[in-house]
C-alpha cells in the first residue's frame, strides 16, 4: 500500500496516537481540542474499566516515517453477550485524506478483531456507543457540543472507497430554549405528570452516588432493547458520573419516580466544549484558567440521555422530560439546546422532537465492513 506501515503503539507511539489530531485539525476552526489528559485516561487499558471486560489494541500508521493516521481495534465482551453477535469494533479513527491509509488502518484493524472472533468489524466508537460514536456525515458548519464527534468532511469518502457500508445514522437535532412554545408543551407535560402519577424532582447532591446508582438501574433497563446499545458496568457508569459532577447543574438532570421507584430520567449538560475550545488540549500553563473563565460563559446545553422504563414508554413521559428540562435551561439562561443522538428509526422521539420544533442539524453515522 504505497509504503504504509501500520504498528501497534508502544509507549512513544501511544503519545503519536494522542498527539495525530492536533497536527491533523490545527488549521480548522470547528474543531474542539479534548484535553490530552483526559483522553490519555481513557486509553488507560490497565485503569479504566471499560477494559475490564474488553480488549483493545491501538495502532499508527506511518509513511516516511510520519504518522498520517490512527485507529483502535476493540472486542467488546460485555456487548457481544449482550446483543449476542460476534463483533468487532473500530474507534479513534483518524487519517489524512488519503484512501490508501484508510484502508491500511482499517485492514489492520479488522483482521486483529477477526483473529479474536469477530465475523464483522463496525465502529467508529471511542471505545463504544456509550462514548463518542459515529462519523459526522452532516453538519460540518458548527463545532460539535460536548460529548459528540467531529470530522472532516472527507472521512465518510473514505469509508465508501475502502468498501464499509452504512449501519445506523444517529441524528442529531437543535432548538432554543426561548423560541419553544413553552406554555404549549407544559401543558401536555403536565397532564403526562398527571396520568402517570411521576414525580420529577432534581438529582440530590448531598447522595449523588445513590442518586446515580439508581439512575444506572433505569438506564439499563430503558436502553435493553436499542439497537447498538452495551450497558456500562457500575463502575465504568459511576466514574462517568464523577466526571459529569463536576459541569452537571442540577436542575438539568432530572429524576422520575412513582413512589420511591425510579421510572425515568433526563441528563442534560452545559456545552463545556465552549470552554475546553481555548485551551487547545492543555490545562497549563494557561488552559486551566481559560477553562475556568469561558466556562462562566457556556450559553448552550446538550441533552445527551433520557430514559423511561418499558411500562411508561408510550404515555408521553420522555416528551414531559424535555419540556421540564426546556424550561429550567431558559430560567438558566441556556439559549441553544442540542438533542442528541436519536437513532434514525426512533420514530416517537423523531416525531416529538419536530413537534417541539426542533430541526435536525447533524447526523452521524455507523459503519459495518464484514
Amino acid at each position: 500500500m504505497g509504503g504504509i506501515e501500520v504498528v501497534a503503539t508502544d509507549k512513544r507511539a501511544l503519545n503519536e496516537f494522542v498527539e495525530l489530531p492536533y497536527q491533523l485539525y490545527r488549521n480548522d476552526s470547528f474543531w474542539v481540542p479534548p484535553l490530552r489528559i483526559a483522553v490519555k485516561e481513557l486509553l488507560d487499558r490497565r485503569k479504566h474499566p471499560f477494559y475490564a471486560d474488553a480488549e483493545a489494541e491501538f495502532f499508527v500508521a506511518r509513511r516516511g516515517g510520519r504518522v498520517v493516521g490512527r485507529i483502535a481495534a476493540i472486542i467488546d465482551r460485555s456487548h457481544n453477550r449482550f446483543q449476542e453477535e460476534n463483533a468487532g469494533f473500530f474507534g479513534f479513527f483518524e487519517c489524512i485524506d488519503d484512501a490508501g491509509v484508510a484502508e491500511a488502518l482499517l485492514t489492520r484493524a479488522r483482521q486483529w478483531v477477526f483473529d479474536r472472533g469477530a465475523r464483522f468489524l463496525r465502529g467508529p466508537v471511542s471505545p463504544s456507543t456509550n462514548y463518542e460514536c459515529g462519523m459526522l456525515i452532516e453538519g460540518f458548519d458548527s463545532s460539535p457540543m460536548v460529548m459528540t464527534t467531529y470530522n472532516p468532511p472527507y472521512y465518510p469518502a473514505l469509508m465508501d472507497q475502502v468498501g464499509l457500508r452504512k449501519a445506523k445514522d444517529l441524528l442529531a437535532y437543535l432548538s432554543n430554549s426561548a423560541k419553544i412554545p413553552l406554555e404549549k408543551i407544559e401543558r401536555a407535560a403536565a397532564r403526562v405528570y398527571k396520568k402517570t402519577g411521576v414525580r420529577v424532582r432534581s438529582i440530590n447532591l448531598k447522595d449523588f452516588r445513590g442518586d446515580v446508582e439508581r439512575v444506572w438501574n433505569v438506564y439499563r433497563a430503558a436502553w435493553s432493547r436499542n439497537w447498538g446499545f452495551v450497558p456500562m458496568s457500575k463502575e465504568e457508569f459511576l466514574l462517568m458520573g464523577k466526571e459529569m459532577k463536576q459541569i452537571l447543574k442540577p436542575d438539568l438532570v432530572l429524576i422520575g419516580e412513582v413512589g420511591d421507584r425510579m421510572v425515568g430520567f433526563a441528563l442534560a449538560l452545559p456545552d463545556v466544549n465552549q470552554a475546553l475550545k481555548p485551551a487547545g488540549g492543555s490545562l497549563f500553563p494557561t488552559g486551566l484558567l481559560k477553562i475556568l473563565y469561558h466556562q462562566r460563559l457556556i450559553k448552550s446545553v446538550r441533552v445527551l440521555a433520557l430514559g423511561v422504563v418499558e411500562e411508561h414508554r408510550a404515555s408521553g413521559l420522555a416528551a414531559a422530560f424535555y419540556a421540564t428540562l426546556v424550561r429550567n435551561a431558559r430560567k438558566l439562561g441556556f439559549g441553544d439546546c442540542e438533542m442528541s443522538w436519536i437513532l434514525e428509526d426512533n420514530v416517537l422521539m423523531n416525531r416529538s422532537l419536530e413537534v417541539m420544533g426542533a430541526k435536525r442539524y447533524k447526523t452521524y453515522r455507523i459503519y459495518e465492513w464484514s
